[in-house]
C-alpha cells in the first residue's frame, strides 16, 4: 500500500476503532482515555499536511476549506447529537476525533488502484465517514426485521427488536421493549436493572424465584454500591456477579400485596445521585413485573453508533462516499 505518509499514520485509527466498537456492544462502555492520543494525533497531521503544502496557493485554499468544514461542522454535529441526547457521549467523541484525523480524503495505491474510488465534489471525509455511518444505521431494523423473519418471530415490533430469554437479561444491553400492558418504545434500561438488582444485593434468578418478597418493600434492609450498571463493573464492596447478585434472602411474612413503594422502586431511585437512565418508579416497576412473570421477552438491542461509524470508515477507506455514489449513478450529481 503506497500513499504519504499522514495518509498512512491516519490508518491506525481503523485497529482502535475496530477494538473500540466490539468494546461498545460487549459492554456500553469506552475509556475517557482513549480519546486525547487520537485527537493529538489528528492535530499533528493537520499540522503536517500544512506544513508539507506551504506557502499557501489556491489549491490550499481549498485545503483550508475543507478542514474549516470538518473541524467548525461535522465534529460539532457530534457535540450537537449528544446535547439532545441522540449520541452518547463516546459516539461525540469519536465523531469528533475523525473530524480531526480525516478532514480530506487521503489517498492509498493498493495493486495499482487508487482508494477510495469515489469522492465527493467538496471532499471532506469525516462528512463522508459520517453520511457511510448513518446508512449502516439505518439498514440495521432491516436486518432486525430479516433475522426476525427467518426464526418466524413476527410482531409489530419485529424491526426495532427482538425477542429474549429472560434468563438472558443479565448480560445484555439495551432496554425492555415491552411492559405488562403491552409493547413501548421506553421500556427499562437493562443496565438500571443491573443497578436495582446490585443495590439489593440480589440476583434476577433470586427475584424470579420469589418475586412476592422482592416486591415487598420492607425486605430491602441492607443495601449496596450500584456502579453504573455495566456487566463487568460489579462494585467490589458488594455481594455481586456478573447478573447483579449472589445473595438469596429467605421471603419474609407479609399480610398485604398493596404496598405504597412495590419493590422498593421509589426508594432505590431516590438513593442514586443521578438518573438510572431515565428510570421513573412506574417504569421500574413495570420491568420488574415483567421479568417476574415471563420466561421470554421482547427487547430493543440499540446498536452503538460507533459500530456503524466504524463499518462506515471502512467503507469510506475503500469505496468511498456510498451516498454520492449512488445519487451519481441516478445522475443526481
Amino acid at each position: 500500500m503506497l500513499g504519504t505518509m499522514p495518509d498512512l499514520l491516519r490508518l491506525l485509527v481503523v485497529p482502535v476503532f475496530l477494538w473500540a466498537a466490539w468494546r461498545d456492544v460487549k459492554t456500553r462502555r469506552l475509556p475517557n482515555r482513549m480519546w486525547p492520543p487520537l485527537a493529538a494525533l489528528g492535530i499533528v497531521l493537520l499540522g503536517w499536511d500544512l506544513w508539507a503544502t506551504y506557502p499557501f496557493g489556491p489549491l490550499d485554499s481549498l485545503f483550508l476549506l475543507q478542514v474549516g468544514i470538518s473541524v467548525f461542522f461535522v465534529a460539532p454535529i457530534g457535540y450537537a447529537f449528544w446535547y439532545i441526547g441522540g449520541f452518547g457521549a463516546a459516539d461525540a467523541k469519536a465523531l469528533i476525533v475523525l473530524a480531526l484525523i480525516f478532514p480530506t480524503f487521503p489517498s492509498y495505491l493498493v495493486s495499482g488502484v487508487e482508494l477510495p474510488f469515489v469522492e465527493t465534489t467538496l471532499g471532506v471525509f469525516s462528512f463522508t465517514i459520517l453520511t457511510n455511518a448513518v446508512l449502516v444505521a439505518v439498514a440495521y431494523p432491516l436486518v432486525l426485521g430479516l433475522r426476525n423473519l427467518v426464526t418466524r418471530q413476527f410482531s409489530p415490533v419485529m424491526f426495532l427488536g427482538r425477542p429474549v430469554s429472560v434468563d438472558s437479561l443479565s448480560t445484555r444491553h439495551g432496554s425492555l421493549f415491552e411492559t405488562p400492558d403491552g409493547y413501548t418504545r421506553n421500556g427499562l434500561d437493562l443496565d438500571a436493572l443491573r443497578m436495582y438488582l446490585r443495590w439489593r444485593g440480589t440476583t434476577l434468578s433470586a427475584l424470579r424465584a420469589d418475586p412476592d418478597a422482592h416486591r415487598d418493600p420492607e425486605s430491602v434492609t441492607e443495601t449496596y454500591p450500584v456502579g453504573d450498571g455495566s456487566v463487568d463493573d460489579a462494585p467490589s464492596d458488594s455481594p455481586t456477579v456478573a447478573d447483579g447478585g449472589a445473595v438469596v434472602r429467605e421471603r419474609p411474612e407479609q399480610n398485604s400485596t398493596d404496598y405504597e413503594d412495590p419493590w422498593a422502586a421509589e426508594k432505590f431511585l431516590n438513593s442514586l445521585e443521578w438518573s438510572a437512565y431515565g428510570t421513573t418508579p412506574e417504569k421500574l416497576r413495570n420491568g420488574l413485573d415483567l421479568v417476574s412473570t415471563r420466561e421470554e421477552v421482547w427487547m430493543m438491542p440499540g446498536l452503538p453508533f460507533i459500530v456503524p461509524m466504524f463499518v462506515g470508515l471502512l467503507v469510506a477507506l475503500t469505496y468511498g462516499d456510498v451516498l454520492f455514489g449512488v445519487l451519481g449513478a441516478v445522475g443526481l450529481v
